[in-house]
């Protein structure tokens, strides 16, 4: 059966495309590409002369037919200019069409910065939501921000260089100052991956102007919805100070846990310390 190929292809490195990347574009009778001039150079480098043409944000649907026509003669690839395609990239429309017209959709597995950015930040990999890029607009920014700012699984965003700075602003203010990974040009010669607090982050890039794509990795809310009861918050203080931990470290730790303030927490050690 004649395939869609849905192939990943390097997101800066050219040494990241597989070898199967490899082998399915040149034996396709057709790729489909997001941006033609960045495939032509990839298929350049790797000496690959398979028929290409154009599939992206503005014309994926009139060439729907020309893809399909395509898929009857033998297999089509899908890429975009960078990463995994149909992942923040045109392909959902040719995907759902290819399987209404009974042909076989397969992924061809690699780069893909959104799954790169996430393993290095160090931030919880076992329950991620991925957003793809935060709105334009403040507003809206904020709105998508506060609909997840309860959510407990790691955020993943992606983000223009010039929309950095305001962006990491809507992330303090809705979000609070919660630790995040920034990913500027993963794999590239000018890789940075910038581990820290929201405001160390807006510091940094205030200092040194942001160049290139980002990725930004966020921690998810750690506080529960309903805060612990007065037995519950006492057990867990008595049985830090018991483990000889500062009463500082015990309130900031037991606030980001019980939903209590790390005023109040440290009036309570202090009050027993006292005792």
């Amino acid at each position: 059966m004649n395939t869609l190929y849905l192939v990943a292809t390097p997101i800066g490195n050219l040494d990241d495309i597989s070898p199967r990347a490899l082998q399915v574009l040149r034996q396709a009778r057709l790729i489909a590409a997001e941006d033609t001039r960045q495939t032509r150079k990839l298929l350049g480098h790797f000496g690959i002369q398979t028929e290409m043409i154009s599939y992206h944000e503005h014309n994926k649907l009139t060439r729907l037919n020309q893809v399909l026509q395509a898929l009857s003669e033998g297999d089509v690839a899908l890429v975009s200019d960078a990463g995994t395609p149909a992942l923040n990239d045109p392909g959902y429309e040719l995907v759902r069409a290819t399987l209404q017209a009974g042909f076989k959709v397969s992924p061809i597995p690699g780069p893909c910065a959104p799954i790169a950015a996430l393993v290095a930040s160090g931030l919880p990999t076992d329950a991620f939501l991925y957003l793809g890029y935060l709105p334009r607009k403040s507003k809206a920014r904020r709105e998508l921000l506060s609909s997840v700012s309860r959510k407990p699984y790691t955020l993943i965003f992606l983000e223009t260089p010039h929309r950095l700075l305001e962006g990491l602003r809507d992330l303090l203010a809705i979000l609070g100052n919660r630790q995040i990974c920034v990913a500027r040009e993963l794999t590239k010669l000018h890789e940075e991956i910038f581990r820290g607090d929201i405001q160390e982050a807006l510091h940094h890039y205030t200092q040194q102007p942001p160049r290139g794509e980002f990725t930004l990795v966020v921690a998810g809310n750690t506080t529960p919805s309903e805060p612990w009861d007065q037995a519950t918050l006492m057990t867990a203080i008595r049985q830090a100070l018991n483990a000889a931990q500062p009463a500082a470290q015990i309130a900031s730790q037991l606030a980001k846990q019980s939903g209590w303030s790390r005023r109040d927490i440290y009036r309570i050690i202090t009050d027993i310390q006292r005792s």
